[in-house]
């Protein structure tokens, strides 16, 4: 039955998919960034609660008091990453609009790709690491001047149920840089949607927001580690079943 409801869903997740990014490209040549970004917003909202519908994926985040609250209080959200669900849901659920932070091999993927490379949102080139981080303190301080959040995966990519990768500081050097807040988010999508895998399981996803956490004085790796530990926590707490218990001891940050 898992396997019928995936299918279906990536049937669907195409269909829709390709006449949504040949209007957005269309309309990107004469429509402001703003308002093409919650143009894209709604399909992705779309994608969200047709994971719902078909392949029994439900949300249940808490949390979201602890977002900023001012039209242009900037912020940049480090979030857990373990599936596509995440990506699809940042946007649907924030009240700001997002700019992901992401490799432009991606702007090569058919329509999907395509439509990102309209949007205002920073995409870099990891074999030239210098140049790439200018452009994402660049851009992301342009952004964030205009209301917009900048969104980053610290892990770099996604990590399977009950792992952890390395937490790399890009994007506590942006926020150091930037003199913003970080938000850390955890998220237990793989409970749902393994790691790279065809067939999803109906469930609940926790999407746990903490609080902001001030870069101001602060040094990349160690506002790394804070924010490392937080996430790290908060899954063991969301997803025990993930983690055996000694490890869950050990991981426990220092009070």
């Amino acid at each position: 039955m898992n396997f019928i409801r995936s299918l279906i869903h990536m049937v669907w997740m195409t269909v829709t998919v390709i006449p949504w990014a040949l209007v957005v490209v269309a309309a990107s040549m004469f429509m402001s960034s703003s308002r093409l970004y919650w143009w894209c917003a709604a399909w992705l909202r779309n994608a969200i609660h047709s994971g719902t519908y078909i392949l029994g994926i439900q949300n249940r985040i808490t949390g979201m008091e602890n977002l900023p609250l001012g039209e242009k209080d900037p912020v940049i959200l480090l979030v857990k990453h373990q599936s596509t669900w995440e990506t699809f849901l940042m946007p649907a659920i924030m009240p700001h609009p997002l700019a992901y932070v992401f490799k432009k091999e991606l702007l090569s993927v058919p329509f999907f790709g395509w439509a990102m490379g309209r949007m205002d949102m920073i995409h870099i080139d990891r074999s030239q690491r210098a140049q790439a981080f200018q452009k994402v303190v660049t851009q992301g301080k342009r952004l964030m001047e205009q209301g917009v959040w900048v969104i980053m995966f610290p892990e770099g990519t996604r990590i399977p149920r009950g792992q952890k990768g390395v937490y790399k500081t890009g994007g506590t050097r942006l926020a150091i840089e930037a003199g913003v807040p970080v938000v850390p988010i955890a998220v237990t999508s793989a409970k749902c949607w393994p790691t790279k895998a065809f067939i999803k399981k109906p469930g609940i996803v926790d999407i746990s927001i903490g609080k902001p956490i001030s870069s101001v004085g602060r040094q990349p790796e160690e506002l790394m580690q804070e924010v490392e530990n937080w996430i790290e926590s908060e899954m063991r707490r969301l997803d025990p079943e993930a983690y055996p218990a000694t490890d869950s001891e050990s991981a426990a940050p220092d009070v």
